[in-house]
């Protein structure tokens, strides 16, 4: 199946990745991360900057214990 569409690679206040068609406009809470390309680019460039897939909101209770 050939896909031609343009992604881009948006992530949520958790910190969490996706990726999204362009020209979609963005769910609430998601924000464009900078990436365009194919859906391979994107989902390259999730996987070299999403290297902890805990939430932001647990690593920092896990920080704030760690730190007591």
């Amino acid at each position: 199946m050939s896909d031609d569409l343009t992604y881009r690679v948006v992530l949520n206040d958790e910190e969490q990745y996706s990726i999204w068609a362009t020209g979609r406009e963005l769910p609430a809470g998601w924000r464009a991360e900078g990436t365009e390309g194919s859906r391979e680019e994107c989902l390259s460039r999730i996987a070299e900057v999403w290297t902890d897939m805990r939430p932001l909101s647990l690593r920092q209770r896990m920080d704030e214990s760690a730190a007591a």
